[in-house]
């Protein structure tokens, strides 16, 4: 890929490439540019997505960029300039607030056209964390990942918005060949269940995957469990709690309480990570988001579908448009325990038929709307209207 033919080079800034929603996007994006013929580029810090880059396609420039500190803000931004005019760079797009005050000094300062995307509600109590947000929303395009995520910059960032700004919705995308349940093998499926300490599967799965944190409903989720239990008896099925505490040990004792208070050892279980989480989904039979705050997407919710899976979600946030309740799965009244256990109860109650069925519209309506595909073809086609 010669820099003379390439159709035009975008430079992509965030903190750390880890495996989060904006950093699979970051990724997505890098990696589809180079196969429409243009240049592609990636500032950050680090992080374990790294070593699946194609060095050869992509080009990796290491910087602090994940630093709040003002001065190395500025520092950023000024190698960030050079950076532009040696790769020729016509596009910036910023994916967090601090890389984005270095990436809107140096389009600003080289002329640029400057793309942010807002991929979560971030903490705005205060004025000040308003303004620092506010980096987000002085770009040329602004790109919000759900419905959800567009009303909540309408409705509290008003003053920013400016006629000029281009703000439209653009879904993440899944991967949908990586989350397809027919690549599995039952061999692969008996290993994982068996790490688990399930030795065979008689009984049904309930999988809440996330990381530990109060958020995350994993709580809420231990209560729903109790209450199912006294309808059903005792260890009618199995539930995971799949995820890491990264470094919340306090709330991960808590939970192991909560469980223990409620006589859930031998049915609950705490597993820390799991690398293939597409396997994960295969082997569960209903999959649990039951978030107390707003997710901004769900990423959950939209794997699950692409997995053929039941899926119950709080009826807050990215869930309402990803999932078609009753459809494709179910929404339950966020923050509520008897809510949630309730639609357990339901879903453990319907024939295996309606739930094949289910699953089959899940997956259709995330390959329709949330596919990765989709995702990178509409960022693209938005770059090209903003060089036009």
């Amino acid at each position: 890929m010669s820099k003379m033919t390439s159709e035009f080079n975008v430079l992509q800034v965030i903190p750390k490439l880890g495996y989060g929603g904006a950093e699979t996007g970051c990724y997505d994006i890098a990696h589809y540019l180079p196969e429409n013929n243009c240049g592609s580029y990636i500032v950050t810090s680090g992080g374990p997505l790294l070593k699946f880059i194609d060095k050869k396609k992509v080009k990796l420039i290491r910087l602090p960029v994940q630093s709040k500190n003002p001065l190395l803000i500025l520092i950023n931004a000024i190698i960030l300039i050079f950076i532009i005019l040696i790769f020729r760079i016509s596009i910036v797009h910023a994916r967090s607030r601090a890389p984005a005050w270095s990436c809107l000094l140096a389009a600003k300062f080289t002329g640029r056209k400057y793309v942010t995307t807002f991929h979560g509600t971030y903490n705005f109590k205060s004025n000040l964390k308003k303004f620092y947000n506010s980096v987000m929303l002085r770009s040329d395009l602004i790109i919000a990942g759900s419905n959800f995520i567009f009303s909540h910059i309408q409705e509290n960032y008003s003053k920013y918005l400016k006629f000029k700004n281009k703000m439209l919705v653009i879904f993440r995308g899944i991967n949908v060949d990586y989350f397809d349940p027919t690549t599995k093998l039952e061999k692969e499926e008996d290993e994982l269940l068996k790490s688990w300490g399930i030795e065979k599967k008689n009984k049904k799965i309930i999988l809440l995957p996330g990381r530990l944190t109060s958020w995350k409903g994993q709580e809420l989720f231990i209560e729903a469990i109790n209450k199912v239990n006294i309808e059903l008896g005792y260890e009618a099925f199995h539930a995971i709690i799949l995820g890491s505490d990264q470094g919340r040990e306090l709330y991960k004792k808590k939970l192991i309480r909560l469980s223990e208070q409620h006589r859930l050892t031998n049915q609950l279980k705490f597993i820390d990570h799991c690398k293939d989480m597409a396997l994960a989904y295969k082997v569960s039979d209903i999959i649990i988001s039951s978030s107390i705050e707003p997710e901004a997407f769900g990423r959950v919710a939209v794997e699950a579908q692409s997995m053929e899976k039941i899926i119950i979600a709080s009826n807050i946030g990215g869930s309402r448009e990803t999932i078609e309740d009753e459809k494709t799965g179910f929404l339950f009244e966020s923050g509520n325990s008897s809510s949630l256990s309730k639609t357990i109860l339901r879903v453990l109650n319907i024939d295996e038929s309606t739930l094949k069925t289910m699953g089959i519209e899940g997956r259709k309506n995330i390959k329709k709307k949330f596919n990765v595909e989709k995702m990178c073809f509409s960022t693209y086609s938005e770059y090209k209207k903003l060089l036009n």
